[in-house]
């Protein structure tokens, strides 16, 4: 079975309230199994738009990641972000299939 992704993309207007989510999305995460493949660090953007942060998370299936943002749990920690950064998230699956 693929696994599942979030691909975040996030531009912060108040770093202090948006640790408030921060600190509070991890019980949520480890919930439904999710790994931080990336979380924010120095990138390159040498195509298209860019944001402040970007963020990948890796689930054990697309229906976990589905099912984690779509839940309770995480649309209350969501609330926390709401005014402070505006994001972008793909919630997409993973690719099994031949490689070059």
């Amino acid at each position: 079975m693929p696994k599942g992704y979030w691909v975040v993309r996030v531009d912060i207007d108040d770093m202090e309230q948006y640790k408030k989510y921060v600190a509070a999305n991890g019980p949520v995460f480890a919930k439904y199994g999710a790994k931080f493949l990336v979380r924010s660090g120095p990138f390159e953007n040498p195509e298209g738009s860019a944001k402040q942060r970007n963020v990948v998370i890796e689930f054990p299936s697309y229906q976990q990641a589905r099912d984690c943002w779509h839940s309770p749990e995480y649309q209350e920690v969501m609330k926390l972000r709401a005014n402070v950064a505006r994001a972008d998230l793909v919630i997409i699956e993973g690719y099994e299939g031949p490689q070059p």
